[in-house]
């Protein structure tokens, strides 16, 4: 198994838009970023978990814990004409852009930014690289634990 972050603004679908999905899959749509892509068409696999992370927002943080649910599926917003993620290259025959499914396994009283800024034993995590844009991120073992039996057992 492995663990990722994945990016989401609230305002665009926020972890309380997965917890209403109650006990559905959602596809993580509208990833259009090439990296970000990658790790989902090429890496993640059903059975992996992710932090769900609210970006963009006043404050920023982890609010949740999701599960791959499927593997990579094209995403089917790149097809909608209208769409904000419509992208005229890609076609039915050759997608360019794949999600995942994901379903919530918890919500989580918010670990912020600077939560996460303020444990030493995350440092070298991904998402707090100076200059990081990716929406999804793996996250390594040790940092999961890290913020899962420490900083999220404070709250």
């Amino acid at each position: 198994m492995r663990y990722w972050l994945m990016k989401s603004e609230p305002d665009e679908f926020s972890i309380d838009d997965l917890a209403a999905a109650r006990g559905r899959t959602t596809p993580w749509f509208g990833v259009r970023n090439y990296q970000a892509r990658n790790f989902m068409r090429d890496q993640m696999r059903p059975g992996d978990q992710a932090f769900f992370y609210h970006s963009s927002c006043p404050e920023p943080g982890i609010a949740g814990i999701v599960e791959i649910v499927s593997g990579a599926i094209p995403d089917e917003t790149q097809f909608e004409p209208n769409g904000p993620y419509f992208d005229p290259g890609a076609t039915r025959e050759a997608p360019r852009w794949y999600c995942v499914k994901v379903r919530l396994v918890k919500k989580t009283p918010l670990v912020s930014l600077a939560d996460l800024r303020g444990e030493r034993a995350l440092a070298g995590m991904r998402v707090l690289a100076r200059g990081n844009r990716l929406s999804i991120t793996p996250v390594e073992t040790n940092e999961w634990n890290c913020i899962v039996n420490k900083l999220m057992v404070k709250r």
